[in-house]
């Protein structure tokens, strides 16, 4: 349990991180809808990241059929958290709602932008 909340510190805290430095950016270009929808996006973004890793506990040890109601009751819940900023961008015209979607998606960037490092060092250190 210590490695995934070690893992979810580390993408969650570089995500929050990327998404106020280029939100900021963004606000101080003029575009204040366009940075707080990717702070908005990629806050719940986080959330979701950290209920993802929370619920996994719950399903270890448990019978196929609840294992199964409790993954596709996790999911629906999870897709109902992300839905929340979209809406909130739909009807709020101070949300730019693309920026939304690039920060619901954050997180994800950034564990794939880490394994790309990840594969290019090792293949330079191959090389050398």
């Amino acid at each position: 349990m210590d490695s995934l909340r070690e893992t979810q510190k580390k993408y969650c805290s570089k995500a929050i991180i990327g998404a106020i430095f280029v939100g900021f950016f963004f606000i101080l270009a003029g575009q204040k809808p366009v940075g707080k929808g990717l702070i908005l996006g990629t806050v719940f973004s986080i959330v979701n990241f950290i209920i993802m890793g929370e619920m996994i506990p719950f399903r270890i040890g448990q019978s196929k059929n609840k294992t199964f109601f409790f993954s596709l009751i996790s999911i629906f819940s999870r897709y109902i958290l992300l839905a929340v900023p979209l809406i909130i961008a739909i009807k709020f015209d101070q949300y730019n709602l693309i920026s939304v979607v690039f920060g619901i998606f954050m997180v994800q960037l950034f564990i794939l932008a880490d394994h790309l490092l990840r594969l290019i060092t090792s293949i330079r250190r191959k090389q050398v």
